[in-house]
């Protein structure tokens, strides 16, 4: 049985939490996002949230909709693989969780970012937190969030490119998306500045 999950931090409230998804990669953009939920959560909510890599893609969609009817706030936002290229990965995920944070309808008091890196927002106080989607709710809900959005997305940009099958690997470097890469190229989705992609040429 896993362990409960912390609903906060510490006293500086409201705390949003913030999260990524798509930082590994090779195709589409990074998504972030923050969510900042109540100081006592739905008993269900408390039961059910976890790590949004340990749940499936049906779980992940019901929390979905009890995280948005739940949360004091919460926002998603995208940065695409040309911003990518061009301030790299770690920035851009960075930014993306900013960008979800202006979004919020409710200013936080202290920021939960997930990870080891984060660069100060409007002089709110943070904490990265490793593995922080795995400790404490809010991460863990904004975990759920990026990784719905984006795998939404990806799935309608499949639409468009299916040779790569991201309705399938999202984007990530799975030996077919990788096969697929060195049969038809690279899409304009894909991130040009990963040297995992600049490595295709090595057949698998």
């Amino acid at each position: 049985m896993r362990q409960a999950l912390r609903p906060l931090y510490g006293s500086l409230l409201p705390e949003a939490g913030c999260d990524e998804a798509g930082r590994g990669c090779l195709a589409g953009p990074v998504t972030a996002a923050a969510v900042i939920l109540p100081e006592k959560p739905d008993p269900i909510l408390s039961k059910t949230l976890n790590d949004s890599k340990q749940l499936t893609a049906i779980k992940r969609q019901d929390l979905k909709g009890l995280i948005q009817e739940q949360a004091l706030a919460y926002s998603v936002a995208h940065v695409d693989h040309h911003v990518i290229d061009k301030i790299n990965i770690l920035q851009a995920s960075i930014l993306a969780m900013h960008e979800a944070l202006d979004k919020l309808s409710v200013t936080p008091a202290c920021i939960l970012a997930d990870g080891k890196h984060f660069n100060v927002y409007k002089d709110i106080p943070h904490v990265c937190i490793i593995r922080g989607d795995g400790r404490y709710l809010s991460i863990a809900a904004a975990s759920v969030l990026a990784k719905v959005e984006r795998d939404e997305l990806m799935a309608a940009l499949h639409q468009q490119y299916p040779e790569y099958t991201w309705d399938r690997n999202k984007g990530y470097p799975t030996p077919a998306h990788r096969n697929a890469i060195l049969s038809h190229g690279l899409s304009p989705y894909h991130r040009k500045s990963f040297k995992t992609v600049m490595q295709q040429q090595l057949p698998l």
